[in-house]
């Protein structure tokens, strides 16, 4: 399982024009699911987007977690963080997790998170989605966990 994190001041996701999600202050969670991955992934990665330390206070850049922030969280499923162009001018996404395997895990973590008291909304799994976003900083990192 992969997920990119986005420190934002505001994000949001539109379906069809329509904005289906937004949050103020918080994280854009961007994330990926590969064939291998079980929900032990999904609460590993869940617990470090909860407790990582992105946020601001005072003198210190990174000293908050989103709990401790009052921040939110924007999830959205992109199976393209799976994507590979190392071979051809097209990208490959066979080491991305069929939709009928994705979706569960994905719905998983919003749940994990959610249990958390974190204010989390969500895009809309398989759906064509425009992600609209103010990164703060920018402040960008990839989490990683594979097989545990």
């Amino acid at each position: 399982m992969k997920i990119l994190i986005q420190r934002v001041k505001k994000a949001s996701v539109s379906v069809d024009s329509e904005i289906i999600s937004s949050i103020e202050t918080g994280l854009l969670v961007f994330m990926g699911v590969q064939p291998s991955d079980t929900i032990a992934e999904a609460e590993y990665l869940a617990e470090k987007v909860a407790n990582l330390r992105l946020f601001p206070r005072e003198e210190q850049e990174f000293d908050l977690s989103v709990i401790d922030a009052k921040a939110s969280l924007l999830i959205v499923s992109q199976f393209t963080l799976y994507g590979s162009c190392e071979k051809g001018r097209r990208p490959d996404f066979a080491n991305a997790a069929r939709p009928e395997q994705a979706e569960p895990l994905y719905e998983s973590f919003v749940k994990l998170l959610k249990a958390k008291n974190i204010a989390v909304e969500t895009g809309k799994f398989g759906a064509h989605m425009v992600v609209s976003l103010e990164n703060d900083g920018p402040a960008t990192f990839t989490l990683e966990k594979n097989h545990l």
